[in-house]
């Protein structure tokens, strides 16, 4: 082990990707509930859909099973379907096949075997970073650092829950890891391209993270008083090819589902919330405040309890900085070379959409919507010349066992009295 972490090559970092890998799963499955890995989840929508896909259909061919409860299906001219983007469906696709039902698929079993992707591959975009001379970060802190996303982020909790809202988020994550892998210093232009319009037919808004890539291929194509137009241009395109595809296709689907390429279906979800979303629509300066809210300032609910537990989580979640405390040293940068404003603008662009989308996350344990930009906020921890001392890893084991808590408890019946759920989605701080 201390001779991979002594050789600087290829084989040792794959070497160690792969133990972060391992460890990594490891520990997702050793906190992972007992039913999510003997049988399939309450809210399959991705297996439904790839069975549904198997029978020639893109619509479900009937009503959603009653153990989903009608839990995000949307009703369109008498036909039910699932509207999550859907790549992951595509994955779950060899496994309902095999099984001939998606009620015999884990999905639940499976999305825990993908997630300790994100960490190992987050693990060699920090090393590629080093080896530019972009971070002056040690091999060891690179490992630290991707352990800690993979343990003190709400991406622990995400990765236990295998339902249709967190599975797409572990697809999410790993893909946007990837594109940040090849993205950097511009250096696989379609491998870029092909991750980030996969991670946009998983996690839409993951497509506006496509700066880092612009940014980065200017940079390495602009010398000192010239810009290689030529070689900017057969970047471009190669990254652009299919990312152009994946929205291509996306338009037809709609269009052959819905009738009208630009409808994705959330409109018709049959949810008790569609009131505001026919009166707000999905994304609007109305909803800015209470996700604000939920982003900066939902703490937990303490004393005047009508629970028995000390404490309470209310179910849109706890503030970002509260479940990941080290995010704080993000706000003073002491280097800012390149491609620090590339993943910092990257980072803004994926978060600012989720800020005026209709719903906060809700049910979660944390805000997990910073699944989407999280692999940017490392590799700016990684390049911006933070003292990482005692006080970051300090806050780093907070993070590290509060998401632990929220991974062991969070959906489970027995833990139920740590959260307060309130089904009108209406209370965000604990009532008087």
């Amino acid at each position: 082990m201390w001779a991979l972490l002594r050789e600087d090559s290829r084989r040792s970092r794959i070497a160690i990707g792969l133990g972060i890998y391992v460890v990594s799963t490891a520990v997702f499955f050793a906190f992972a509930a007992a039913a999510t890995l003997r049988a399939h989840t309450p809210w399959n929508h991705f297996a439904l859909l790839a069975e549904a896909w198997l029978g020639g259909r893109l619509d479900l061919g009937a009503p959603p099973p009653p153990y989903a409860g009608n839990n995000d299906f949307a009703s369109f001219h008498d036909r039910w379907f699932v509207v999550f983007p859907p790549f992951p469906a595509l994955l779950l696709l060899p496994l309902v096949a095999w099984a001939k039902t998606a009620v015999r698929v884990q999905d639940g079993q499976f999305f825990i075997w993908l997630a300790g992707i994100a960490p190992a591959v987050l693990f060699l975009g920090l090393e590629k970073l080093r080896r530019h001379g972009r971070s002056q970060r040690k091999r060891e802190h690179n490992i630290a650092l991707a352990l800690l996303f993979a343990w003190g982020t709400v991406y622990f909790f995400t990765a236990e829950q295998g339902t249709v809202w967190y599975a797409a988020h572990v697809v999410g994550t790993s893909l946007a890891a990837l594109y940040l892998l090849f993205a950097l210093e511009a250096e696989r232009p379609l491998a870029a391209g092909l991750m980030l319009s996969l991670a946009f037919l998983t996690r839409p808004p993951l497509l506006l993270a496509a700066p880092l890539f612009l940014l980065e291929a200017w940079r390495v194509s602009a010398g000192p008083g010239r810009v290689d137009w030529r070689r900017l241009g057969r970047t471009l395109e190669s990254f652009a090819l299919p990312i152009v595809i994946a929205i291509g296709a996306a338009l037809l689907y709609n269009r052959a589902r819905f009738g009208d390429p630009f409808e994705s279906g959330y409109r018709y979800l049959t949810v008790a919330w569609q009131g505001r979303m026919n009166k707000w629509g999905l994304f609007s300066y109305h909803y800015l405040a209470r996700n604000l809210g939920v982003v900066l300032t939902s703490l937990p609910y303490v004393g005047g309890l009508e629970s028995r537990a000390p404490f309470q989580i209310n179910g849109h979640g706890l503030a970002l900085w509260v479940t990941s405390p080290f995010y704080l040293w993000l706000l003073w940068p002491a280097r800012t070379a390149a491609p620090f404003r590339a993943l910092a603008i990257t980072a803004a662009c994926v978060a600012v959409p989720s800020l005026f989308y209709q719903s906060t996350g809700w049910v979660q344990f944390g805000y997990r919507y910073a699944n989407d930009y999280a692999v940017f906020l490392f590799a700016l921890l990684a390049i911006g010349g933070y003292r990482l001392g005692r006080g970051f890893w300090a806050a780093a084991a907070c993070a590290v066992v509060i998401n632990g808590f929220g991974a062991l408890t969070f959906g489970r019946p027995a833990f139920a009295q740590y959260y307060y759920s309130d089904l009108s989605q209406k209370v965000l701080y604990q009532p008087d």
